[in-house]
């Protein structure tokens, strides 16, 4: 599986975070690999917000939108531009391992910044307008079958990206073959996405639920399925399962951050402690019951191996389905 369902939780440390030797002053930059409306702009805004609230930063915590290449300008921009920086963090997901997966970032690998830590994960979901003639997921598996081409998806990701891949995962449980010939629309977010599919331009959403409360809360959107092993909880419970409709898809997308591998060791430190901190909160556990994450949250001495293992694993993914040779 490329993913496992963690529910490890922090033990509380003897050592706060005020008795550190290392604290950030003045202004915090997260940087988010895409425009506004997406996962990783969600990540940063909501954990900067909660980061504040919990006194972790004495100033502010800016969001910095640097959209392109599915997360390679920002990636590149961390390594060459801001390799010692101390207050920088860059949102991150399983997107970014994909894109690391099918060497996207030319010249660069996961091992040029340093991985701090995850904050929960976010299950894919596959979705239609709200007048679309597809009511299930089999349906609309049903046409792409009979026709690779006679679905257009859309997504925050790049083609090949993770976004697309969920798509080729369930299409390839659901016995059809083809899969490179099946349409898929990059956006630079997912709410630039969701917006094409709401307005009729394309025919389905491939993302994170987390992108889509919005849209299903106005009705607009209709979730065909979430791509988990089973339903999630609190108000997305009533949303189908693709196991339940009979197509073993399981696309979970984990939500964390990694900073320039040249930082001091101190401020690591403080960003790992932080990240604790702030993922055992009750303010961030009302972010995630009201944004569908589940909890994830590998110790940060094994989130590094996590990551490469994942890496791995999609690069094994990508060259069976024909996106890497």
């Amino acid at each position: 599986m490329l993913f496992k369902r963690t529910l490890s939780f922090v033990a509380a440390s003897a050592v706060t975070l005020s008795a550190m030797a290392w604290q950030p002053s003045g202004k915090v930059e997260c940087i988010a690999p895409a425009d506004p409306g997406g996962g990783w702009d969600f990540t940063c805004r909501s954990v900067g917000n909660v980061m504040q609230q919990l006194g972790l930063v004495s100033g502010s915590v800016q969001t910095l939108n640097m959209a392109g290449a599915g997360g390679g300008v920002a990636f590149a921009h961390t390594v060459s531009k801001r390799a010692k920086d101390d207050k920088v963090l860059v949102a991150a997901s399983t997107a970014t391992t994909t894109r690391l997966a099918q060497k996207q970032f030319p010249g660069m690998d996961a091992g040029m910044v340093t991985w701090v830590g995850a904050l929960g994960a976010d299950y894919g979901i596959i979705a239609v307008g709200k007048d679309s003639r597809y009511q299930d997921l089999n349906q609309l598996l049903a046409a792409v079958k009979k026709n690779p081409k006679a679905v257009k998806f859309a997504g925050g990701s790049a083609r090949g990206g993770w976004d697309h891949l969920k798509v080729l995962i369930a299409a390839k449980a659901a016995g059809a073959d083809q899969l490179p010939s099946i349409p898929y629309l990059s956006y630079n977010n997912g709410g630039e996405a969701m917006t094409q599919v709401v307005g009729g331009q394309v025919d389905a959403f491939t993302g994170d639920i987390s992108e889509a409360t919005g849209f299903m809360e106005s009705g607009d959107l209709r979730v065909l399925a979430v791509l988990a092993d089973e339903r999630l909880p609190g108000k997305f419970s009533g949303i189908a399962t693709a196991k339940e409709q009979g197509i073993d898809a399981v696309s979970p997308n984990w939500r964390g951050f990694y900073m320039p591998r040249g930082a001091s060791e101190e401020a690591r430190d403080y960003w790992v402690k932080a990240v604790d901190t702030l993922y055992t909160s009750d303010e961030w556990k009302k972010v995630m019951a009201s944004n569908g994450l589940i909890p994830f949250h590998p110790p940060a001495d094994e989130f590094e191996g996590f990551v490469r293992k994942q890496v791995q694993e999609i690069e094994a993914l990508s060259r069976e389905i024909g996106l890497l040779k």
